[in-house]
């Protein structure tokens, strides 16, 4: 499979896995009587940050695994180091701005960047065990 398409479909596939477990805590908000728009707007910039964390980060390990076969090992550690830095301040200072707007409610924003790992292990598990059956 090219990398690419394989990228697009983890990608995909973790969007979708944090869409559902954003409806479980968007359901949790209104069974507990917190739900208003701030929950949603939250929730919308959490699941744009966590999925675009990712697909950059996978474009950029691919880059420097490219390198790293090219014999310039140091390279692609300076960009995967660079990349982690870099996606890590933009999402601090989003997260900061868009937290003391007010606009958003700052639970909801942070809870799908921690979603991602769990989902993964739900996908990786699928996987295998599909893989497996066959």
């Amino acid at each position: 499979m090219n990398i690419r398409k394989f990228i697009l479909r983890e990608t995909g596939l973790l969007a979708l896995g944090e869409l559902i477990c954003i409806g479980a805590m968007i359901g949790l908000y209104a069974i507990l009587g917190y739900l208003d728009y701030r929950v949603f707007l939250g929730a919308a910039v959490g699941l744009i940050l966590a999925v675009g964390n990712f697909f950059f980060m996978a474009l950029t390990s691919n880059a420097a695994a490219d390198r790293a076969a090219d014999q310039d090992v140091k390279q692609g550690k300076a960009m995967v180091k660079g990349s982690y830095i870099g996606r890590l301040l933009v999402i601090g200072v989003l997260l900061l701005l868009l937290g003391k707007s007010g606009h958003c409610n700052v639970i909801a924003m942070v809870c799908p960047l921690f979603f991602v790992f769990p989902v993964l292990t739900v996908v990786e598990f699928f996987r295998k065990a599909g893989v497996n059956k066959s």
